[in-house]
């Protein structure tokens, strides 16, 4: 069944005419994404390689049924780009954009908590299910159909851990990156739900790293709730206290949120975690027998 993108997916793109946005739109729908249309204020009437160009979401919406949004728009116009797909109805949105300010992610999360839209990023990869669609900007060659569902802080450990999985010939359902920013419009817990309710994952690898406690509140949902296995990787033991490592969530604050400390608390819950991909890889061998 795959989660969040597949066939049905009709993807709209903001920031569809910029040099990035049309890069990444093409690559979407030369891997199968069926890109329906595209929105930059003030082009419309114009098209990219045959795709639509509308001056507004609402526009695209009414015209071809969009239903998922893609953003690449720069940072200051962002916030409002995600607000204008929630307006016009979008199921699903996946900001690409990195530098939004935390104070206005705060109100598009406040914003998402009052309804039943999903939100991924921002500063994320995107979400691909192998075969069937892709929205975002990850390299679809390192991905399999198979029955694993991946979700990361990580973009470039999400490719990392796929490729391993995939040497050992395990492929994958969807893959997801939430991204890496201090507040996003999708946790953990929101992917993991989704990855239990669907029929066709048999155990989720979750992409983790220093910073925070999002790791661990997921473990404890995964202890109350879940069936499907899940396994664990968390980037940054060698990390020192205090200093931001690649993202703007992971940071060590005293003895918060080290990947030690998340490790111990996860496998305590039931989570086992490896500590590099090649061992993630193996555990998720060994799990599915």
């Amino acid at each position: 069944m795959s989660i969040l993108v597949n066939q049905d997916t009709r993807l709209v793109v903001q920031g569809v005419t910029g040099r990035e946005g049309q890069f990444h739109t093409l690559r979407n729908r030369a891997y199968g994404t069926n890109v329906v249309a595209g929105v930059t204020p003030g082009k419309a009437g114009q098209d990219v390689d045959g795709i639509p160009v509308f001056n507004t979401v609402r526009d695209a919406v009414e015209a071809t049924g969009a239903n998922t949004s893609m953003i690449f728009v720069p940072p200051r116009f962002a916030p409002d780009a995600i607000y204008e797909s929630l307006g016009a109805g979008i199921d699903l949105t996946i900001a690409i954009t990195e530098g939004i300010p935390a104070h206005e992610m705060m109100r598009i999360y406040t914003h998402l908590r009052r309804g039943d839209q999903q939100l991924l990023g921002p500063n994320c990869p995107g979400a691909i299910s192998p075969g069937k669609a892709t929205v975002g900007i990850m390299p679809t060659d390192v991905f399999a159909p198979g029955r694993v569902g991946i979700i990361s802080r990580s973009g470039t450990l999400t490719y990392q851990i796929s490729k391993e999985i995939g040497d050992l010939g395990i492929g994958q359902s969807t893959v997801v990156g939430i991204g890496g920013d201090a507040i996003v419009g999708s946790s953990f817990i929101d992917i993991l739900q989704k990855f239990e309710d669907d029929p066709e994952t048999d155990l989720v690898v979750m992409v983790g790293e220093i910073g925070g406690d999002e790791e661990e509140k997921a473990g404890a949902f995964i202890s109350a709730n879940m069936t499907t296995p899940v396994v664990g990787y968390i980037a940054g033991f060698q990390a020192p206290a205090g200093k931001q490592m690649g993202h703007a969530g992971a940071i060590i604050t005293g003895s918060s949120g080290t990947a030690q400390g998340k490790k111990d608390a996860l496998e305590a819950m039931g989570v086992e975690v490896g500590t590099n991909p090649t061992e993630v890889a193996q555990i998720v061998s060994r799990r599915l027998g």
